[in-house]
């Protein structure tokens, strides 16, 4: 049987690199803890209120605790205020069950910017922070999403590389379409970090250090793109919760003083505090991406005088249907006039319309889910240090 403390642990884990609940791991080390978060007062949330909802969904969303995760690719760490938010998800938490359920929205996804000053901007969602920050950012997967958050919790990806080091690195089969990538990114990671790495000569299965983690969980250019990038972040998470669940209280809480002061949310601590009552409560449900059916499509974006590859919802208002299904269980719920009216512009810019039922597979017959959305991702136009 697992100890209270060693589900507190494992909890812990889970919420540190997701950002899903941030303070649930303090109740055995005490308020202290909770301090060294960095705590944003700047944060404004009537600037982020959905008002566009009715009020039957609102009721609806009234029983779930909902949190904007980002994770910061900003090449600088301990740097807030912008970035592209290469990790976005969000997070659901029942308020009765306790359930946790997480949606990746892909970072490529093409979407109304709900920026203030030019309300015609559509572009890739990660871009939204990195022009608006926290605000913006939350602000975009409200109105896309019919979505009513606000709260959010960021990081920079120098934190999850100090965890792997003190839980001892992650055992990761690397394949052979991978390595390059890999070790191409750690060159930039070690330097942004500061933290050492040795390339690795090809493929095969490697107790990863924090560097070449991070390194791996960020490649996108195989095929697969920003899906099999989101399936290599779960997998290093996966493997950190097995670490954790063998390392003894003071390695944890040694993770604890090396992440937290790289985490900041617009919670305040009586809020952090107010969920640890709950901690041995809470358990991961379902997780998903979003959006669920979709294209790739090379489409022109807002912020650059670019055309590059973007995820085209197929469409935006289904996909949202499906969302507050898998949210909510809202089976019959029906969009706002305002994300009918991002879809059909969506629709319009790219001409990627609601995909058609398909025919039901025959009995045996195996399905990839991400076939098509596979690319080599070499658009050159397309790269991480391009603001996008």
């Amino acid at each position: 049987m697992i100890s209270k403390k060693k589900k507190i642990i494992a909890a812990a884990v889970v919420v540190l690199l997701l950002l899903v609940l941030a303070a649930l791991s303090v109740w055995s080390w005490g308020d202290t803890k909770v301090e060294q978060i960095k705590l944003d007062d700047t944060f404004e949330k009537e600037k982020v209120v959905n008002i566009e909802l009715p009020k039957e969904t609102k009721e609806v969303l009234d029983n779930y605790t909902m949190i904007a995760l980002f994770g910061l690719d900003n090449r600088e760490t301990n740097s807030y205020g912008s970035g592209n938010s290469d990790v976005i998800m969000v997070a659901r938490i029942n308020k009765d069950t306790k359930e946790v359920k997480l949606v990746s929205i892909y970072r490529d996804t093409f979407l109304n910017m709900a920026d203030e000053d030019d309300p015609d901007a559509y572009g890739k969602a990660n871009s939204a922070y990195a022009i608006g920050g926290a605000e913006q950012a939350v602000r975009m997967l409200n109105k896309n999403l019919d979505l009513d958050i606000q709260e959010y919790a960021a990081f920079d990806f120098a934190a999850v590389a100090d965890a792997v080091d003190i839980l001892g690195g992650v055992e990761i089969e690397v394949a052979s379409n991978e390595v390059r990538w890999l070790n191409g990114y750690c060159e930039e990671t070690s330097k942004v970090t500061g933290k050492d790495y040795t390339p690795i000569s090809g493929p095969g299965t490697y107790n990863l250090n924090g560097v070449q983690a991070v390194s791996y969980g960020r490649i996108r250019y195989t095929a697969g793109d920003d899906f099999k990038r989101t399936e290599r972040q779960r997998l290093v998470l996966n493997k950190m919760v097995e670490k954790a669940l063998a390392s003894d209280v003071g390695t944890i809480e040694d993770l604890i003083d090396a992440v937290f002061p790289s985490v900041k949310t617009s919670l305040t601590k009586t809020e952090l505090l107010s969920l640890v009552k709950d901690a041995f409560s809470y358990r991961l449900g379902d997780t998903s991406g979003f959006p669920f059916d979709l294209e790739n499509v090379v489409v022109s974006i807002a912020y650059q005088r670019l055309r590059q590859d973007c995820v085209i919802p197929a469409n935006l208002a289904s996909n949202v249907k499906k969302l507050h299904d898998f949210l909510y269980e809202a089976g019959d719920y029906e969009v706002t006039p305002s994300v009918q009216g991002i879809s059909d512009e969506i629709e319009y810019r790219t001409g990627v319309e609601e995909k058609e039922t398909e025919a039901e597979e025959p009995e045996g017959t195996d399905t990839d889910e991400t076939d098509e959305a596979d690319s080599d991702g070499t658009d050159e136009a397309d790269s991480d240090g391009g603001g996008q």
